[in-house]
């Protein structure tokens, strides 16, 4: 539809899209009177319960609320993609016609037919969803799945020729904000990051000049520096094209750095609905308060900034002299240490003709007993592999690694079963970890079944104590992970990591895809475990605000180094590398104003 036809349409304020009253149940095969297949039950819960809002042109609407608050069903339910068990109500009216319809008259979609929704994606309202690995197919070029896109809508006749179509799939990729569109194009999904994939896929989104995106949790998982690349590239398109967003998150700093009009939702229904510098500067409801109170940000007050571990002496003085940006001076070799990693480098062998990977350089590292080391660095920048060589699951290439004294690679099998024994691990997906088919409790007893001589009624007292570490309740030991939130979810891998009472723990990006209030109760569980248990923890993650809540000292890594390590307070208040620098200054905090200042000083950077 022409730019010049919507203008027309939306002028005074009018909006682009109005949703009323909108109502989504989903038939749980019950029926009104409990027959099966008679529509949903008089009683079933409302996922969308009487929400209204709207979406402006050239405007950001962010829906905001935790897990389960209705956010993502009533943006699917505009884009007609819930499933055919899902029952809508109300009125969702696009402000342009469609089907052939005059001009000025609008087109509801609430019980349209299906060919009416497959006119309006892509061509009016495009989708960027959550996981931008699971949305591609890969078997596909990105290339070849973006020119599908852009052909799609377009009849036999009115089809680009494959040299136009190229050349605008290149320029859609480049638009997007990557640097080699050609190698891109020629890629496979597995092949490129998660920051790559989105932009490809905002690229894919814009293949049909849509007026309106719908951005579903668009950096979830993404590092700072990338989240700040995406954001960027949707408010230009808000900027320069008049683009609509429908950002839907439970990020708030996202919120502040991007939105124009805030929506809240809790349970189904719409609790606050303001201006973004309104909301963050006087929220109205309790909710909305608990919500922003629950944003961990840099600098926080009563964060564990520069703790110093058990004893307070940053580390026990193992790296005393580490805060420098060469690397680890002081820190191997130290006495007492619970981790060592004395030049450990681990590099994968290339493939077909291509050059080895250094996932890991050379990295000097020591974390003392009781002590929270938090590793922080971009995606590839090599984190995860230090969890992996730090949990013996992955032999580095060459170095020491070296737990509770013990030499890993030059242990006997019993001695490196003991150390392993003796390390917990918390994955970032609770989920793919356990077990649909176990109960929690089987879950959480896993470990003592193959490590220790408790029989079944000892096993079932030592669940239960994990369960109360966590603070979740006896009766969740019967319940499977799907019955779970993901809050909950995690809970339950932290007290399966802790079963063996371990004397080191890796948490590989624990909170990440956790909504910020869930997440502020795994972070306080983990902070009362780790003060009771007073396990060494390496806690890898790429939020800023969580590692300076957790950690007593932060390592950053870039390109498999360690480039900076020191104390938190000192390391992320007053980075001394430029690499740690850039990524302090690019994480969000959950005020409008400052992050426009933020805006404001990085484009100044790049202009100088």
């Amino acid at each position: 539809m022409p730019d010049a036809v919507i203008d027309r349409q939306v002028a005074g304020g009018q909006p682009l899209l109005a949703v009323e009253g909108l109502s989504v149940v989903f038939d749980d095969g019950r029926g009104i009177d409990g027959a099966h297949g008679a529509g949903p039950a008089a009683d079933a819960p409302r996922a969308v319960d009487g929400a209204s809002w709207a979406l402006h042109p050239g405007r950001v609407t962010a829906l905001v609320g935790e897990s389960g608050s209705g956010k993502s069903v009533s943006a699917m339910a505009v884009l007609g993609l819930l499933p055919r068990t899902a029952r809508v109500g109300g009125s969702i009216r696009f402000a342009g016609p469609l089907d052939g319809r005059a001009a000025g008259t609008p087109t509801e979609l609430v019980g349209a037919a299906p060919e009416t929704f497959r006119a309006v994606r892509g061509t009016v309202l495009s989708l960027v969803s959550q996981e931008p690995m699971g949305a591609w197919n890969p078997v596909l070029t990105i290339g070849d799945q973006v020119a599908e896109a852009l052909q799609a809508h377009r009849s036999r006749r009115d089809r680009l020729p494959r040299r136009a179509a190229v050349e605008r799939v290149l320029e859609l990729l480049g638009d997007a904000g990557l640097a080699d569109p050609a190698r891109v194009a020629s890629s496979y999904p597995h092949q490129l990051s998660g920051g790559q994939l989105q932009r490809a896929m905002i690229a894919m989104a814009l293949a049909q000049e849509p007026v309106a995106i719908v951005a579903d949790e668009p950096t979830t998982a993404l590092d700072v520096t990338v989240q700040a690349g995406i954001l960027d590239l949707l408010r230009r398109l808000r900027d320069e094209r008049g683009t609509a967003v429908l950002l839907i998150t439970h990020d708030m700093g996202v919120v502040a750095d991007l939105a124009d009009d805030v929506v809240v939702m809790r349970g189904g229904r719409v609790v606050e609905h303001a201006p973004v510098r309104e909301l963050f500067a006087a929220p109205r409801e309790e909710y909305t308060r608990a919500l922003l109170d629950a944003v961990p940000h840099l600098g926080a007050d009563g964060a564990a900034v520069g703790a110093g571990g058990p004893d307070g002496a940053a580390g026990a003085g193992l790296a005393a002299d580490a805060a420098g940006v060469d690397g680890a001076d002081g820190a191997v070799g130290a006495d007492g240490a619970a981790v060592v990693l004395d030049h450990v480098s681990v590099v994968y062998p290339g493939h077909r003709g291509t050059a080895p990977v250094r996932a890991a350089d050379d990295v000097e590292l020591a974390i003392a007993p009781g002590e929270v080391l938090g590793l922080v660095g971009e995606s590839g920048s090599g984190k995860s592999t230090l969890g992996q060589v730090v949990s013996g699951l992955l032999r580095p290439t060459s170095g020491r690694v070296l737990v509770g004294g013990v030499d890993l690679a030059r242990a006997g099998k019993a001695e490196r079963a003991e150390r392993r024994r003796r390390t917990g691990v918390v994955f970032q997906d609770p989920a793919s970890t356990l077990n649909p088919r176990w109960t929690v409790g089987r879950s959480i007893a896993e470990p003592l079944m193959l490590h220790t001589d408790l029989d079944l009624e000892g096993r079932k007292a030592r669940v239960r104590e994990l369960l109360a570490l966590v603070r979740l309740e006896p009766e969740h030991a019967e319940r499977f992970p799907h019955e779970l939130s993901g809050g909950q979810r995690q809970r339950v891998a932290i007290a399966r990591a802790v079963a063996l009472g371990p004397k080191v723990l890796v948490a590989d990006e624990p909170t990440s895809a956790l909504d910020v209030s869930v997440q502020a109760h795994v972070l306080e569980v983990f902070r009362d475990l780790q003060e009771r248990l007073g396990f060494a923890c390496l806690f890898v993650s790429h939020n800023l605000a969580v590692v300076e809540r957790v950690a007593d000292r932060v390592a950053v890594m870039r390109a498999g180094r360690i480039v900076e390590q020191g104390p938190t307070a000192q390391v992320l208040r007053t980075p001394r590398h430029a690499y740690t620098q850039a990524l302090v200054a690019a994480a969000p905090v959950a005020d409008p104003d400052r992050q426009a200042e933020r805006r404001a000083a990085r484009g100044a950077e790049r202009v100088a």
